[in-house]
């Protein structure tokens, strides 16, 4: 896996060069994994609904081809967007999604913070009154009737929010893990669809560390993860 430390790009030409990379891949394309930082920037997914951008202001709104609903990008958040073959790593996406998961709750096992899955909810999620606490969340019902099914997020707050897209068996898009952000702007969206869904990060956690630090962590715990 060729690993690209891109710095802080805008988002829709590093939209545009992923599509690009994937479509123009074939069988003896290395696979790759870009590490960035966009400046503010909302994202909608394939199923975002508008009434979860509730007043985006002067922040752009892109519309993607990823799963998922909006989601907010700004400095201080590190993206991840892995470019595979899935064909030649041997799994599936769902195998491919709990990878990313388990390389983002590594690299914050990495610097004391305890990251934990939520049923029914892609992304990673931190106790707000114990981050660094290493039991296992409870088994949690699902609120709200059987065919609504929203997670309970009670006493969670999400630090890493994840949206991927495969085409041709080749994955682009990726995760974003919050290290050191201005936070505001998440109260202008309801986050990946939930509204009062806290968002924090590393910093609000209690831990401050250098944004190319937890880059590098992650993109090493990305490349054992991830492959075969």
């Amino acid at each position: 896996m060729e690993v690209r430390e891109l710095g802080r790009v805008d988002y829709l030409p590093t939209y545009q060069a992923m599509q690009d990379y994937t479509a123009q891949r074939g069988a003896g394309t290395p696979d790759a994994l870009w590490l960035c930082e966009h400046p503010p920037v909302f994202t909608q997914g394939l199923a975002g609904q508008a009434g979860h951008l509730l007043m985006p202001g002067d922040i752009p709104v892109v519309q993607t081809d990823r799963g998922g609903q909006v989601t907010y990008h700004g400095p201080g958040q590190v993206m991840a967007y892995p470019l595979l073959d899935l064909r030649r790593t041997g799994y599936f996406v769902k195998e491919y999604v709990y990878r990313l998961e388990e390389a983002v709750i590594r690299t914050l096992a990495h610097y004391g913070v305890t990251g934990h899955r939520v049923a029914g909810a892609p992304g990673i999620y931190v106790r707000l009154d114990d981050p660094r606490g290493h039991a296992a969340l409870a088994q949690r019902p699902q609120k709200g009737s059987p065919s609504s099914k929203a997670p309970d997020f009670t006493g969670l707050g999400k630090i890493a929010a994840l949206g991927v897209k495969v085409s041709r068996h080749c994955t682009y898009h990726g995760l974003a893990l919050n290290v050191a952000m201005d936070l505001e702007p998440y109260n202008r969206i309801n986050p990946c669809g939930y509204a009062g869904l806290p968002t924090v990060d590393l910093s609000t956690m209690g831990t401050a560390v250098d944004w190319a630090d937890v880059a590098q962590v992650l993109g090493d715990k990305l490349r054992a993860h991830l492959s075969p």
